[in-house]
């Protein structure tokens, strides 16, 4: 579980976004970021016993992403992003990864694929294509669906090419990404339950990932 002080200097950092006040609080940051830390160890070995083909042996500080933001092609100047970013990822899996988003208000589970490239994108809509029913099964199924909601967010406004738009499965096919995930509340993470409930989400989760996987190593 996480602990409240550490979402709780992320809504300071949020509000005092400047190097000269993380310099006055990087004892905070460093404690934090070592709560996070201990909260990725643990849940490691539960996504290597859902995902069997994800390393045990992986270690958390590589899966904890910086906390600074690159700021040289963006308007937004903050240095500090306001959140804790963990992707667990396996080294060579072209996109898809598991990731879990801490912040005040806004934490978030996610798996699957986000803006995959147009080879990748173009398989995925074809084993979609291909095995609809298959597909719809995974996500209809209830360790799916009950937690899970297909994101809807990155979408074409028409047909993609070589689809007709009277396919009966054109809104999944105008997908640009292909991400599932759930919300998470604040008090959640603060009790012992949220590794319980995180495993049930690798679990639920993994028949999709692995779908998406097939469809781009061809």
């Amino acid at each position: 579980m996480i602990k409240p002080e550490t979402l709780g200097f992320l809504t300071e950092l949020a509000e005092n976004n400047n190097r000269e006040w993380f310099a006055l609080n990087k004892e905070r940051y460093e404690t934090a970021k070592a709560d996070v830390l201990s909260f990725v160890e643990e849940l490691i070995p539960i996504l290597a016993d859902a995902a069997p083909e994800y390393p045990m042996e992986t270690q958390a500080k590589k899966c904890l992403m910086r906390i600074y933001r690159d700021v040289r092609f963006s308007k937004n100047k903050d240095p500090y992003k306001n959140n804790y970013g963990i992707s667990f990822k396996r080294k060579g899996d072209r996109g898809a990864e598991y990731y879990l988003h801490l912040q005040p208000g806004k934490s978030f589970f996610a798996a699957g694929f986000w803006m995959p490239e147009a080879a990748d994108l173009k398989n995925i809509r074809e084993e979609i294509d291909y095995n609809t029913s298959e597909f719809l099964e995974v996500i209809g199924h209830k360790d799916f669906s009950g937690m899970f909601e297909l994101s809807r967010e990155d979408t074409l406004k028409n047909a993609p090419k070589g689809y007709e738009i009277t396919h009966p499965h054109i809104d999944l096919l105008k997908l640009k990404s292909y991400i599932a995930s759930f919300p998470i509340k604040d008090e959640e993470l603060f009790k012992p339950s949220i590794i319980n409930h995180l495993k049930k989400a690798f679990s639920g989760v993994y028949p999709f990932v692995q779908f998406l996987r097939r469809a781009v190593v061809q």
